[in-house]
């Protein structure tokens, strides 16, 4: 659920503005200023929120993966049907977790990341 939203004032944004601006127009205060409201830290943990624990999930399955092929070969061999065998399963397996945590990935940025981002564009004055 999002917060109400803040009320950026003219004045508010003439104090961020600095002397040094690039071809955009933006200066490095604009950014500054942005890095250190609380939507954009609230932006900020959301996103590690699901970036941290997919990471740690995704490299212990990977390194499961590793480990039972270099060092449990008789499992890893063990046919399941014609000549498929766990370890064909398992190798497979990565690349539907790949995939299933893109869309994962999309979905919660679509609900959870993008509506915060936007938010914060606008406070900024930034209009598409």
């Amino acid at each position: 659920m999002l917060s109400p939203r803040r009320s950026v004032t003219p004045t508010t944004r003439r104090s961020c503005v600095s002397s040094e601006t690039d071809v955009s127009g933006r200066s490095e205060t604009d950014f500054e200023h942005l890095q250190a409201t609380p939507e954009f830290a609230r932006l900020r943990r959301a996103l590690r929120r699901f970036v941290f624990p997919m990471t740690v999930a995704f490299l212990a399955w990977y390194l499961l993966y590793v480990l039972l092929t270099a060092y449990a070969r008789d499992f890893v061999s063990t046919k399941v049907f014609g000549s498929v065998n766990v370890g064909f399963l398992l190798g497979w397996g990565q690349f539907v977790t790949t995939f299933g945590i893109a869309i994962l990935y999309s979905r919660y940025a679509d609900r959870k990341l993008d509506p915060q981002a936007e938010q914060i564009r606008e406070e900024a004055g930034e209009h598409r």
